[in-house]
């Protein structure tokens, strides 16, 4: 697909600097673009990559200031880093486009209605009593146990598993290898010291537009539910825990893990490596650095913590100038 300047700027609405007849068909990075690619300039840091790129489009945050030259056509946006996804969600959506239709072999228990604009791939498995909404995307090799709920045009790639009685929202995307509801890590010793399992009889609620990165695993409560709030962004190799909660537009980078009954609060930031002990709450609006452990609660909103144990921003940069000496 070929685009012009013209036609970009026109579904952004942004504001064209430069020949407005240039012609992109791919994108690239601005470091390295050529003749024919469409980048983007959202952080002033990058400024000096202007003047050499060659890219034939550049989108450019409309607050940076640029008062040299360059051979690309700039469009300038309020955002240029959400006005490249924007774009970006077109062409993924060309390039893989959603599938209907029923593949064989695969197994859809009796009695469950797969909607006509549905997907289901391949040596999937549909358990009895299973409700999809229009839309889902069913990708081949993915497990669905009886009772679950998956709600409108979200999309299961190849391998997913979820458990029985579990419920998943709109428009959400679950990658390959991603398990919901597998069993909590619950167990008691008895009188002799044996680890005795606790039945996990809870589930898991995952609300809309939540995405959830490769070979995560989101575990079943115990009693109730893990919940996983709506525009929650999970990266991939993460674990959450039975009976977590993760408030609305909380993200959450790879090999992190939250240990059981823990609460995070909404548009929580965690970086990778991160550990939440179970049992604790943490306040909306936390930013955790990478690495970091975070072994209590968290109960004043805002704040920044990093190390092991967590400890705030300013306080963890001091110590660690003695830990070095």
């Amino acid at each position: 697909m070929e685009f012009s300047a013209q036609q970009i700027a026109m579904l952004l609405g942004g504001k064209i600097m430069g020949d407005a007849n240039r012609k992109v068909s791919d994108v690239g990075p601005i470091e390295s673009a050529h003749e024919g690619q469409l980048s983007f300039l959202c952080d002033a840091k990058y400024l000096p990559h202007l003047s050499q790129t060659g890219a034939s489009v550049v989108l450019m945050t409309d607050s940076i200031v640029f008062e040299g030259e360059t051979n690309a056509t700039l469009i300038r946006v309020e955002n240029a880093r959400a006005a490249m996804g924007q774009l970006l969600a077109l062409v993924a959506k060309a390039m893989n486009p959603a599938k209907q239709g029923v593949e064989q072999p695969s197994f859809i228990s009796e009695g469950v209605a797969v909607p006509e604009d549905a997907y289901v791939g391949a040596f999937a498995y549909i358990g009895k009593n299973v409700q999809l909404g229009k839309g889902v995307q069913i990708y081949p090799h993915t497990y669905i146990g009886d009772n679950v709920k998956i709600d409108d045009n979200t999309i299961l790639y190849s391998g997913v598993k979820v458990y029985y009685n579990c419920v998943i929202g709109k428009d959400c995307i679950l990658h390959a290898g991603v398990v919901i509801g597998s069993d909590g890590f619950g167990f008691e010793p008895d009188a002799k010291g044996v680890n005795q399992k606790l039945p996990q009889i809870g589930n898991v609620i995952i609300e809309d537009d939540v995405e959830i990165g490769a070979n995560t695993t989101v575990d079943r409560a115990m009693m109730g539910a893990t919940i996983i709030r709506r525009n929650a962004k999970i990266d991939n190799l993460v674990q959450v825990a039975h009976n977590v909660e993760i408030g609305k537009n909380t993200v959450m980078a790879a090999q992190s893990g939250i240990a059981g009954s823990a609460k995070v609060g909404e548009h929580c930031i965690i970086a990778g490596q991160v550990g939440i002990v179970g049992h604790i709450t943490v306040a909306d609006n936390t930013t955790i650095g990478a690495q970091a452990g975070v072994i209590g609660s968290v109960k004043e909103e805002g704040k920044t913590l990093m190390g092991t144990p967590a400890i705030p921003h300013k306080e963890y940069l001091r110590s660690y100038a003695v830990f070095k000496r």
